[in-house]
Formats: C-alpha cells, structure tokens, sequence
C-alpha cells in the first residue's frame, strides 16, 4: 500500500492495494491488511480505498516509518521500472487480535513476495496463511519479484504456503530456478511442472499481450490477448488478479475466467496507472 512517484505526479498503489481495488470492483468483499504512515499520504490512501468500498479496520497507523513510495519510470512500450524505497510503514504490519478474527470470516487471502521483506510483516503474513491453509482456504499468491527483496528460499517458502499461484513470463525461468526445476521450451510445460511440485490448485501465467495461460489438474487454457492501445502496464497483473480470484470464487469456469482477466488487464492498460477514476 504505497505510492507510485511518476514523473507527473504521484498515484496510488502497490499491488495488493490495486488488486484489492480491482477486486472490489467485480464485486468482491475485501479487508485490506497493511500499513500507512502517519502522513497525508497515508490517510489520503487509506481514504482512496474506502471510496472503492474496502474495508480498511485492518490497516494500521506507524508513526515512526512514512507511508510506501516508489519511483516509476516507464519506457516508450509502456513497461515500468521501479525503485521501491526502504523502511516504509508496510514493512512493520503487526498480527493483532482483530486480524486474528477477521479471518475467521473470510473465502480467500491473497498475498505476494514483496511484502514479505521485513521479517515483521513476513511473519504476520506467514501466520495468517497458516490460518488460512487450517481453514482450508484458497491462498492467491501473486509473485511481485523485485530486486534485492527476494531470494530463492522466500520463493519456495511462499509458493509451498498457496494453493493458487499468478506469475508473469517475465518471472518464469527466476520461479522455476528458485524451485529446483528446469526452465523448458515450452512454458506450459513449465507451468505444469510449478503446479505438480507444489501440489497447487492452479498456476496462472501472464504473458502481456499474448495473454494468459491457466493449468489446473485437469485443465489448460490458453487465452489469446486482448487487443487494446497501451498507455502504460502498470497495475494490469494486478487487475487480472482481481479478476481470476473473484472468478475461482464465484465458480467460474477456468475458460471465462481467464477471458474476463485478460480483458480487465487489457483495460488498465488504457489509462495511466493502475486504477481507474476514484470513485466518489
């Protein structure tokens, strides 16, 4: 839950915060689990998401580390580079009581790689998955690799804690390294192979515009892209996120859900940032 510093501005984000926008406006509950600074830009993002119907209860206030930036820079295709700055407020998310009971009510919880830098969140965010796996739940990881905040172990540690795993091609053969396999020819077969070693429900592979390609056990769906004019990229795996994760919970079949995902990201794609106009 941070702030994208683009050249002409600043703009809400991070990517559970756009995911959990998204997924609330395909209709989805959401309970947003971070941290802000005690600064305007906190209380303007914590406002940002409760204008999008999220439930914020869970979003603590550290008034000793500022509210998450990033300097975005994005090149003449639309593709973004980030410099993700240290010490933000999101790094120190504390287990509380009233997280504890909130995930006694939820369907699903979704997490990433990134937000796992401290070893304060990280252990917040492993805690609530060991709930969240107890109760049987889905547990969407969406892999956010961004360098130096990862290693192999966080990616084996964190894909061995989901049962739904989202990567994007450009994150594929780093997976597969981390996980002890071998990167192949063909990326399905790779995807199959990420999903059979971890025992997951499903793997979602983005591939920009090319699409998607979805593997369950019984299943493979490979969804052309869809054609749009790209502003920029940013947010748009998020949003197919969003998407693919109120399907699974809608029981969508996987050919539907990897259509509505694919055009979703390729909407984002339309706009600059990650979300659309605020709503009032």
């Amino acid at each position: 839950m941070l702030w994208d510093l683009f050249s002409d501005g600043p703009r809400f984000g991070g990517a559970p915060a756009n995911f959990a926008c998204h997924a609330a406006l395909h209709g989805g509950l959401v309970t947003m689990l971070s941290a802000v600074g005690d600064d305007p830009r906190g209380h303007e993002a914590t406002e940002i998401l409760r204008r999008f119907g999220i439930d914020t209860s869970l979003i603590q206030t550290i008034a000793t580390a500022p509210t998450g930036a990033v300097g975005v820079s994005v090149d003449a295709a639309g593709k973004p580079s980030f410099e993700i700055h240290a010490n933000s407020a999101w790094d120190q998310i504390a287990w509380t009581p009233a997280l504890e009971t909130r995930l006694a009510d939820v369907d699903a919880i979704y997490f990433g790689t990134l937000g796992q830098r401290s070893p304060i969140s990280r252990a917040t965010i492993r805690r609530a998955l060991a709930v969240a796996k107890s109760r049987g739940l889905p547990r969407m990881l969406d892999v956010n690799l961004r360098r130096p905040f990862f290693d192999a172990a966080l990616i084996r540690e964190s894909v061995a804690a989901a049962s739904v795993l989202k990567l994007s091609d450009d994150e594929l053969d780093e997976m597969l390294t981390a996980c002890g396999l071998t990167p192949g020819r063909d990326p399905s077969d790779s995807v199959r192979a990420l999903r059979v070693r971890f025992d997951l429900d499903l793997v979602a592979l983005t591939r920009g515009p090319a699409g998607a390609l979805l593997v369950s056990a019984t299943e493979v769906i490979d969804q052309p892209g869809i054609p749009t004019v790209v502003r920029d990229t940013v947010g748009a795996g998020d949003s197919f996120t969003a998407a693919l994760v109120v399907g699974l919970l809608g029981a969508d079949s996987l050919q539907t859900i990897a259509r509505v995902a694919c055009e979703t990201a390729a909407e984002v794609c339309t706009y600059a940032g990650a979300l659309p106009e605020t709503p009032k």
